[in-house]
């Protein structure tokens, strides 16, 4: 716009010189009126130096673009820096104009590149193994791990440009044009770093869930400047199985390497400038697109992916045998648990069957033992009263019987003969045995002297 107001100036005071140097020559007439302003001189000479202001508007004023800011050198010698929008003095300055957002990506075939002002065209070419003269171009940067896997990686990072106006002073004064910043500088900065990033990952970690830790180490070291590292050697030994038999032996040793990220005394990380920290540029983003291996390292994954899974699968296989055999030995051992408790049933039985013999006889005997005792308990006592009463009788027989003892005795005899007597049956018929009947009744008196005797013995007993 200014550039437009500019040239109209220029074109009017072009235009307003010549009329008023040649108003003389100019033709007279109705037709021509117009051309009596150049014969007023105030008005001349007003008009001209509103032209010349217009024609010189470009170089007192310019208009700062929003998204850019702007470093200004003055005929004198002097500068300033302009980060605002909008129309600004120049007074006849040179102007270098810088955006305040810098995009740099890796940027493929085909692919969109508006708004991108730095673009990286790189591509990394791999041999496809096994497949002669075979080759596959990748759009990337070159990358190495430290196992040796090559990569390509494709990147976005987004910079902004330093606001102080002191330090954006001894940047543009430094690089004099972006472009010149961006490809000669940024660029390769940023390549350089993620380069360095990939010497300190393997590409088996990488895959294996360090992924994370590669790109939050490339956004890292962008910003605040590269790490100081050391690499260390590990040595793995892998000894012969211990189920052979003999000494163990070195089977095979793999060394692997380790990076190191140096940290001061105070634990900090050792940090190495770059250009992007040194001119106080300011990374706002970063993001890796993609990290790309190489198709040998692809092949190797798939291969091991397959190993991986079939081994899966062996194990799966394992597990269902060894759930298998948990199965039967735990059914076997329910089975003889049952069993067990059978058999344990029946010693119960047993036992118990015996318990209960065993308590009855051991009842029999204390019942024998018991009546026993009490035999010997009632034969003692027994003993004991015949004792006592032999010796009352013989105490009796050795003191003599009392005349009135003797003569209830004598009564009782008597009063039993009588009885006796009395109760007994005489035959009715009998023999005689010789002429004078002595011989007969002599026989008769033995007879009843015989069966008095039978009846009065029981009788005495009894008293």
């Amino acid at each position: 716009m200014l550039a437009l107001i500019s040239f109209l100036g220029t074109v009017s005071l072009i235009i307003l010189l010549l009329g008023y140097l040649m108003r003389n020559r100019l033709p007279q007439g109705q037709l021509f009126s117009f051309l009596s302003i150049f014969q007023n001189k105030p008005l001349i000479l007003a008009a001209m130096t509103v032209a010349a202001l217009m024609a010189l508007s470009n170089s007192l004023f310019f208009y700062a673009r929003f998204g850019h800011q702007y470093y200004l050198v003055y005929p004198t010698g002097g500068w300033s820096t302009v980060f605002s929008s909008g129309i600004k003095f120049r007074w006849f300055a040179t102007i270098q104009e810088w955006q305040k957002e810098i995009d740099i990506k890796v940027v493929g075939e085909g692919e969109p590149m508006d708004g991108i002002e730095g673009i990286i065209n790189d591509k990394v070419t791999f041999e496809i193994r096994g497949q002669k003269d075979k080759t596959e171009i990748v759009p990337g940067i070159a990358i190495t791990f430290i196992d040796r896997v090559g990569a390509a990686v494709r990147i976005s990072v987004r910079m902004k440009m330093p606001q102080d106006p002191e330090t954006f002073r001894m940047l543009a004064e430094s690089f004099r044009d972006p472009q010149n910043l961006i490809y000669n500088t940024l660029i390769p900065t940023i390549k350089e770093q993620i380069s360095n990033t990939g010497y300190m990952f393997a590409a088996q970690d990488y895959i294996s869930g360090a992924a994370t830790d590669f790109r939050q180490a490339v956004d890292d070291q962008l910003k605040y400047g590269g790490y100081s590292t050391e690499r260390r050697e590990f040595n793995d030994t892998i000894y012969s199985s211990i189920q052979e038999s003999g000494p163990r032996t070195i089977k095979e040793i793999n060394t692997r390497y380790r990076i190191i990220r140096k940290t001061d005394n105070a634990g900090k990380l050792i940090r190495i400038p770059h250009e992007i920290t040194k001119n106080s540029i300011i990374v706002t983003q970063v993001i890796v697109d993609e990290v790309y291996p190489e198709p040998a390292f692809k092949q190797r994954l798939e291969a091991q992916r397959d190993i991986s899974a079939q081994k899966r699968i062996e194990m799966e296989k394992i597990e269902t045998a060894k759930a298998e055999q948990q199965r039967v030995i735990a059914e076997g051992e329910r089975d003889k648990a049952l069993e067990r408790v059978e058999q344990e049933k029946e010693q119960v039985k047993q036992l118990i069957a015996i318990e209960t013999q065993l308590k009855q006889e051991s009842t029999k005997k204390q019942l024998a033992e018991i009546a026993l005792q009490t035999a010997r308990l009632e034969s003692d006592q027994m003993l004991v009263r015949e004792r006592a009463q032999a010796e009352a009788n013989r105490l009796k027989v050795a003191a003599g019987l009392t005349p009135q003892e003797r003569a209830q005795i004598q009564k009782d005899i008597a009063i039993g003969v009588a009885q006796n007597l009395a109760n007994m049956k005489l035959p009715q018929v009998y023999i005689e045995g010789g002429k004078d009947g002595k011989s007969n009744m002599g026989l008769l008196e033995s007879l009843l002297g015989a069966e008095l005797a039978k009846t009065m013995i029981p009788a005495m007993k009894e008293q």
